[in-house]
């Protein structure tokens, strides 16, 4: 659309910034659709993280260490983004464990604070305890991941 003179029209313009802002709106946060390349058997990558937590768990010793029980606040938790897990601590002594990719569009969760793991991108809410949600427009909550308490320290499993 352009008028007389050959530049857009007022109209134009808005519509084609309007159907940007749409198409950037359905952007997914912290995901990849595309599935990892193979690994060689002679690469270093061959061997998982998975494997490897696996392999020392069944050992006793548990997977990768995350921190210690004495790093979580009781009521509250924390968030290891490299691992892209939460760990909370709802009670003094329990521990419990949440992927921390919000499942509303896939962000990482920022914070931890009054009783709720706090996703920033969109306000979606979860509580420590379980990992429901809590508000905001996230339709699940939090999966569970697995974790071993060995003394005062956490660790994948």
């Amino acid at each position: 659309m352009s008028n007389e003179t050959g530049r857009a029209s007022r109209r134009a313009v808005i519509v084609g910034v309007g159907a940007g802002a749409l198409a950037a709106g359905c952007t997914t946060y912290g995901r990849s659709t595309d599935p990892p390349p193979p690994a060689s058997a002679d690469s270093p990558a061959a061997e998982s993280p998975a494997a490897d937590a696996s392999a020392s768990a069944e050992s006793g010793g548990g997977g990768a260490a995350l921190g210690s029980v004495s790093d979580v606040p009781v009521g509250g938790g924390r968030v290891f983004g490299e691992q892209q897990i939460v760990v909370t601590q709802p009670s003094a002594g329990t521990i419990r464990a949440f992927s921390s990719i919000c499942t509303h569009q896939g962000c990482t969760v920022a914070n931890v604070s009054g009783g709720t793991i706090n996703c920033t991108c969109h306000g979606s809410k979860f509580r420590v305890a379980d990992g429901a949600v809590a508000g905001g427009p996230a339709p699940e909550p939090l999966p569970e991941r697995d974790v071993v308490v060995d003394g005062d320290e956490i660790r994948l499993r």
